[in-house]
């Protein structure tokens, strides 16, 4: 063996070298993302007069995604601005009125509803708390003390979607989503078009999980999709993505992209590169408002200007 170089790479190693130099390559669109224009009962912090404020989520915190971003913004709130803070991790739809209301009631000073399906409960509960501020987090539609969010997600999938375009052998990739919601569509759609950018004939395939849990169903529609030839697939399925890592994972040249956080170390070998957002800087931004009375409820978007 000449002095210096090495012999035939296993093909891990081989895997490796190729994930170290696509993650080079995809740096940009990790960074295009990054920036922003049961009842937990037990509250993180007390006080009489304290500013009191809850999330309800659709799935577990410990989803390294959409849903640990939220907790991680509101305990970002209670560190910086003396916040009682509470949580709701649920996924029956059937109770997200109750769970609303229930914060209402004992007097929170600002709910999160983090996903486009706490929208009709809170604007039908709000108008019985007005003194409550409600921000429904990937929603489309404001009232006197309901505003929300949508985050521009697109900006980044659109990098991700060139990418695989100009990365994969196949001239296919795919997208898996919890549910089918509107939500989703505009960071779906900026994945297909910038795909198509910069091949007109590239295909794009979709799949939906049908809900943000069932990690199982997940991995099951990604290795379909990769026995259609994809090699990169872009996931928005909260928990349920962790299937799709998995099988991205477990076959070689395969590569999953994460959403809405940095997701490279849940697998890091599998996940080339996530389209981030900076959800805790914008509950602190939302928050810190709410708090000074200068929020004025409106249905706003953040991205990268």
């Amino acid at each position: 063996m000449i002095p210096g170089l090495r012999g035939p790479r296993s093909p891990r190693d081989r895997r490796n070298l190729r994930n170290r130099r696509l993650v080079g390559a995809l740096a940009l669109a990790l960074a295009v993302g990054s920036a922003i224009g049961g009842c937990s009962g037990t509250p993180e912090t007390s006080g009489p007069d304290a500013f009191r404020v809850a999330v309800l989520l659709t799935g577990p915190v410990s989803d390294d995604g959409w849903n640990a971003s939220a907790w991680e913004g509101v305990q970002a709130v209670r560190d910086e601005l003396g916040a009682e803070i509470s949580k709701v991790e649920s996924l029956d739809k059937s109770r997200f009125e109750e769970n609303l209301r229930e914060f209402a009631a004992r007097g929170y000073d600002l709910v999160f509803g983090h996903a486009y399906e706490f929208q009709d409960a809170a604007l039908r509960v709000a108008a019985d708390y007005p003194e409550t501020m409600f921000i429904v987090i990937a929603g489309n539609r404001s009232a006197a003390n309901v505003g929300a969010v949508h985050f521009r997600l697109e900006e980044a999938t659109y990098v991700l979607g060139a990418l695989s375009a100009t990365l994969s052998d196949t001239k296919v990739a795919g997208m898996i989503g919890g549910e089918e919601i509107p939500s989703l569509k505009p960071g779906f759609d900026g994945f297909a078009n910038g795909a198509l950018s910069v091949d007109p004939e590239f295909r794009i395939v979709a799949k939906y999980v049908g809900n943000w849990h069932d990690v199982a169903l997940a991995r099951e529609h990604a290795e379909a999709l990769i026995e259609q030839g994809a090699r990169f697939i872009f996931q928005n399925a909260d928990k349920a993505g962790l299937g799709v890592f998995q099988a991205a994972g477990a076959t070689e040249g395969v590569y999953a992209f994460g959403s809405n956080k940095d997701q490279n170390a849940v697998l890091p070998d599998a996940i080339a590169a996530s389209a981030v957002l900076d959800v805790p800087a914008a509950y602190l931004k939302l928050a810190r408002e709410v708090k000074a009375g200068t929020y004025h409820p409106s249905a706003a978007t953040m991205g990268v200007s």
